[in-house]
């Protein structure tokens, strides 16, 4: 595996070879230089990742190597090593694109620190190159669906994206493809050459939530070893998308209606104000008028939020969609897994579209790419279809010959016992409707409930 590189310049032997050997222990490759004009030409030949680069150099000074370094590639990584006091000289560095600055006598570990740091952000801003590259290249994601729910929910969403709304809040149950349509909006914008980031409230602790949306300073709290920049600041000119807003805790929730109406903040623990320019996306799951009822939610907060509301409608309100993203998942999956499986039964899309879905579009991808797992034939079969779906579909006529018995066979016991615990769970535990779901009597299907030890 190819090691990071680094270059350390300074005048001092006793430094160049100290550094040399902790970066060595830490896995890196190294190289060093004792001058800024070395530093340039050793810079040309080793193409070296990050540099350590003392200010203070005989003949060209760390400032104009910077300079030149920064001409070399652009996308270098230089940390200033700079003697104690010399704060302006750092801040001016960091003026020419020094990533950093350590002042002397430095301590190693919390230079390797700044070291992984900013190498870490290198990585990252390669990959959100090359995510942008993609997402040029693929253009927006493809929103499925020709229903009248989904054509209302597409208008909206293009004229959105051809707006300059600053706030969008979409709402739907789990699984509906709230992130899809944030993302969709980013693409289709005026925005989309700058980033998108996405946040989920709910993943992330309430104590370190205001640290990831606005940054924070060295020193601001007890592990904030460096400064760091918030999703608002690496997002500027682009899109945040704010998932599972509902959850966000009180407190938090104040602070970011601060920052709606604003436009503006500070780092924890920092005096500058930023100015951004984002645009909002958040989502959620919850009914967030009980939220605010309930005073879990801030009333003014959700107004500010939903500006251009999106309500995206469950899977079962739009059955003439689940074909079709049902076929769609099966181009998927087939590529993604090698199989040869074209389409689907019509036993099979019959239960398809007759099955509730609650968990939506996420449920349905699911259950294809488990079918296509488990698939051998040419069609997606009912065999291939969970025992829930199977077992929910009262209103689908089933005859025995569109069951195909495994070559292996099956214990009948067990797909009864499991056919009549699936009957009760969908229909919690009413004997009554879970008999008429497999069009037992009540009293043949309560023989069955004691036999397999359902009933006492």
């Amino acid at each position: 595996m190819r090691r990071t590189k680094i270059m350390v310049v300074d005048d001092e032997h006793l430094i160049r070879w100290s550094l040399e050997q902790n970066l060595k222990k830490q896995g890196y490759e190294v190289c060093t230089a004792g001058t800024g004009e070395d530093a340039l030409r050793l810079a040309r030949e080793e193409q070296p990742e990050l540099v350590l680069l003392d200010f203070h150099l005989p003949g060209i000074d760390g400032l104009e190597v910077l300079q030149r370094l920064k001409e070399l590639d652009d996308e270098i990584i230089v940390i200033m090593v700079t003697a104690q006091g010399g704060l302006e000289t750092a801040v001016n560095t960091m003026r020419h694109g020094a990533y950093d600055y350590i002042n002397k006598p430095f301590n190693l570990d919390e230079l390797g620190l700044v070291i992984r740091k900013a190498l870490d952000t290198s990585d990252l801003r390669r990959e959100v190159v090359q995510l942008r590259s993609e997402h040029k290249k693929l253009g927006p994601p493809k929103i499925i669906g020709t229903s009248k729910h989904m054509k209302n929910v597409l208008d909206m969403m293009d004229k959105v994206a051809r707006s300059d709304a600053s706030t969008v809040l979409v709402q739907g149950e789990s699984g509906t493809g709230k992130e899809l349509v944030a993302k969709y909006i980013h693409f289709q914008s005026n925005r989309a050459e700058k980033p998108f980031v996405a946040i989920n409230c709910a993943a992330v602790p309430a104590t370190l939530l205001e640290s990831e949306l606005f940054g924070h300073e060295k020193g601001a709290f007890t592990d904030a070893k460096t400064s760091k920049k918030g999703l608002f600041e690496l997002a500027d000119g682009g899109t945040v998308f704010l998932d599972e807003i509902g959850d966000m805790e009180v407190g938090m929730q104040a602070k970011l209606l601060r920052f709606l109406e604003d436009r503006n903040f500070r780092r924890i623990g920092g005096s500058k104000v930023i100015p951004v320019d984002v645009r909002i996306i958040s989502a959620t799951n919850k009914d967030l008028l009980k939220a605010i009822e309930e005073k879990t939610f801030r009333n003014d907060l959700y107004y500010r939020l939903q500006v251009i509301p999106i309500f995206l409608p469950a899977l079962r309100e739009r059955k003439e969609d689940i074909l079709q993203l049902a076929n769609h998942f099966i181009d998927v999956f087939t590529k993604e897994f090698n199989k040869s499986i074209k389409g689907i039964s019509s036993m099979a899309e019959k239960l398809l579209v007759e099955y509730s879905w609650p968990g939506n579009i996420r449920e349905l991808k699911n259950v294809i790419e488990r079918a296509i797992i488990l698939g051998n034939d040419e069609n997606l079969l009912l065999e291939n279809l969970p025992l829930e779906i199977v077992a929910q579909a009262s209103q689908v006529t089933m005859p025995m010959a569109t069951f195909k018995l495994p070559p292996e066979g099956i214990d009948i016991e067990e797909v009864e016992k499991e056919l009549i615990k699936q009957s009760l769970e969908i229909t919690d535990w009413n004997q009554s409707k879970a008999a008429k779901k497999l069009n037992l009597g009540i009293d043949a299907f309560r023989y069955r409930m004691k036999k397999f030890g359902f009933l006492k």
